[in-house]
């Protein structure tokens, strides 16, 4: 028999619904709120959910909104509300619910409701792309998507100024406002044509790194700049270089100009590891919706290992050792030591890989560039963390890194 979910504050409401429903041979499960929902949810697989809007901690849409972000929502969900308005239920129904019942809840409607749901076929294919939108518990990250909707609403050209541990493909994915279309340029070697273009109207084109580009893939992005109203295309772009590098480096002014026109520089991991299991969790999830990986869960000392890893290929590099975890792990969670397997058995042990058959001076200088070369990574390249981490005063700092030979990073300077 199917299993329904129900999700509302009141008991009342949940003893009620469950009792009618229990009799009618349904399996339930309660939750008294979006934080219990969510748990029932990943650990239950309900066939369809009942979902109350109004709750004390997070109301019914933003938990559906939730959802939808994160590919979650491939089961039926009824929206119930005692207050509800017109809006509110169109509001739902464009998010993805697939009725709307209001309280005092009639029983046959109820029943009719439940019916048509569980009656309704699964939609195929795999779930939307991870975005922004998933991480609802993350102040950085949701102060991120704001601004990312907010530039996406008024240009269709949006720069990331990014380095080491970049959200760059996260970001990118959180601009798409409808379609799912996407057009990676930098994997694209022969020229673009208008038929590619056609295919990924209305959404949107991504490069992972301006830097990496060849003349020809430059060329392909000048083309596509110029026809984005035309095929209604948002393009986005990252890089950790300036204007003046790339036109140092060869690149046409006049597309320099147009990829600058409108910048932001989103954190990196090392600036969000406090949400970094948030994130890890589901992208676990994610993976898992889609088939891509079995049903996994972290264990709470697996989160703290991922969170104390610096990640310097960011987005794309947690998403696939999360991916690996998953697959290589036999049990249902995700211990510390699956994770320990991750570090190098140089890093794992604890060597600083520094030769000790060298003069002191030397050993010295090899054994500083490893330590800044570490917090550089740890940091993102923030200064004033790796100030405050290494207890040198700035002015020393960049000395320090320059006698090293290592590039001093400038972004984030605010901390």
């Amino acid at each position: 028999m199917a299993k329904i979910l129900i999700v509302d504050d009141e008991v009342g409401i949940r003893e009620l619904l469950s009792e009618i429903l229990r009799d009618e041979g349904y399996d339930i499960l309660l939750a008294e709120n979006a934080g219990a929902a969510r748990a029932m949810r990943n650990a239950g697989r309900p066939d369809l959910v009942l979902l109350d809007i109004w709750m004390p901690d997070t109301d019914g849409i933003t938990l559906l909104k939730e959802w939808a972000a994160n590919g979650q929502l491939n089961m039926p969900v009824v929206m119930m509300s005692g207050h509800g308005t017109i809006d509110t239920a169109v509001e739902a129904t464009r998010i993805g619910a697939i009725d709307y019942l209001e309280k005092p809840i009639a029983l046959q409607k109820l029943l009719a409701a439940v019916k048509r749901g569980l009656q309704r076929p699964q939609a195929p294919g795999a779930p939307a792309p991870l975005t922004l939108a998933a991480f609802t518990r993350s102040v950085p990250l949701r102060e991120l998507r704001r601004r990312v909707e907010q530039i996406a609403n008024s240009s269709r050209v949006l720069l990331l100024r990014v380095g080491t541990g970049s959200l760059a493909e996260l970001v990118a994915r959180s601009v798409q406002s409808g379609s799912p279309a996407w057009l990676d340029l930098s994997a694209i070697s022969v020229p673009l044509d208008i038929n590619q273009l056609q295919a990924t109207q209305g959404g949107v084109l991504f490069v992972g790194e301006l830097a990496r580009l060849s003349r020809a893939q430059q060329k392909n992005l000048a083309f596509a700049v110029e026809r984005l109203d035309r095929y209604d295309l948002r393009v986005v772009v990252a890089t950790d270089r300036n204007a003046e590098g790339l036109l140092a480096e060869g690149w046409e002014e006049a597309l320099v100009s147009r990829l600058f026109e409108v910048s932001l520089a989103p954190p990196s991991i090392a600036d969000v590891r406090d949400d970094l299991p948030e994130l890890a969790s589901q992208i676990l999830m994610h993976l898992a919706e889609g088939g891509e990986v079995p049903l996994r869960r972290f264990s709470t000392a697996a989160l703290n290992q991922l969170r104390n890893l610096p990640w310097p290929g960011g987005y794309a590099e947690l998403r696939a050792a999360v991916k690996s975890l998953a697959l290589g792990t036999l049990e249902e969670e995700i211990g510390a030591a699956d994770v320990r397997r991750l570090l190098p058995p140089d890093a794992a042990a604890g060597s600083v890989g520094v030769s000790l058959d060298q003069p002191l001076r030397e050993a010295r200088e090899a054994f500083e560039r490893l330590y800044f070369e570490h917090h550089l990574r740890l940091e993102g390249g923030n200064m004033t963390r790796l100030a405050e981490k290494t207890g040198l005063e700035r002015t020393h700092l960049y000395r320090k890194l320059k006698q090293l030979g290592l590039q001093a990073g400038r972004r984030h300077e605010e901390g």
